[in-house]
């Protein structure tokens, strides 16, 4: 399974304003797609502002400067997604991407109350995310990033909102994906898809729906762990298969 590594993102896909040629051929290069979806959290809304994605091969890196300002990413959950970066890039191993945040135009919003979010340190050079993926000249490549919004926000003592992303990174080629809703939404269950010592956590959103996208083929267990008085609910044997989306349907909460 995928390693969980911490980024920032956030980008509609509005295209680039421009890029910016590096240490890069005209040649031997390979079409890259990155995409981001989101998991829900529990916020009116998520807004962060990413001006430029920096993407590094074996064969060099290439800058890409992004324009249309902070995106709300909560509009991109359970399944829906948005494009990042489209782009042609120096073919060879791809070795990390790169997300560089503004300083300014990052905030959360809660029942109804707008907070600045506090950004690490060091955003200069971006927020490395380490890839490991053999990329071939002339073949295009689609990457999708999974923001975990429940995981990567914190809030400390005094009040300040700290943005700490989580994040998944996989090829859609590659993986499969789980869905379903649970009844009653009011339980409101944290979920985990297990595969041997791999665990992914999920949240549901307000109808009860869950979704775990960039899941490793194999079966899995399904532990739902809501809040009191229902009680923990466990599934066997979830089965996923490489570019299909299993669906288990509704699983019902008791008390």
């Amino acid at each position: 399974m995928k390693k969980v590594i911490l980024i920032s993102l956030a980008v509609l896909g509005l295209g680039f304003a421009s890029c910016k040629k590096d240490n890069i051929s005209s040649n031997n290069t390979s079409h890259v797609s990155v995409k981001m979806t989101d998991a829900p959290g529990a916020y009116d809304a998520v807004i962060l502002n990413v001006k430029q994605v920096v993407v590094v091969t074996s064969g060099g890196k290439k800058t890409l400067d992004i324009g249309g300002g902070p995106i709300n990413i909560l509009h991109f959950m359970l399944g829906r997604d948005t494009l990042l970066a489209d782009a042609d890039i120096p073919a060879g191993s791809l070795q990390q991407i790169r997300l560089v945040l503004d300083n300014s135009g990052n905030k959360v919003v809660v029942n109804g109350s707008s907070y600045d979010l506090t950004t690490p340190s060091g955003q200069e050079s971006g927020v490395k995310l380490n890839v490991q993926e053999d990329l071939k000249a002339g073949i295009a490549y689609t990457f999708l990033l999974d923001f975990d919004a429940a995981q990567s926000i914190v809030l400390t003592g005094n009040g300040k909102y700290i943005l700490k992303p989580v994040i998944r990174a996989y090829s859609q080629a590659v993986s499969g994906a789980i869905t379903g809703t649970v009844s009653p939404a009011e339980s409101a269950p944290k979920v985990f898809a297990i595969m041997g010592t791999d665990t992914v956590g999920a949240v549901t959103d307000a109808t009860g729906k869950y979704y775990f996208s960039g899941m490793t083929a194999g079966s899995y267990k399904v532990d739902f762990v809501p809040e009191s008085p229902y009680l923990p609910t466990t599934m066997t044997n979830v089965v996923v298969t490489n570019g299909e989306t299993t669906d288990m349907g509704t699983v019902t909460i008791t008390k």
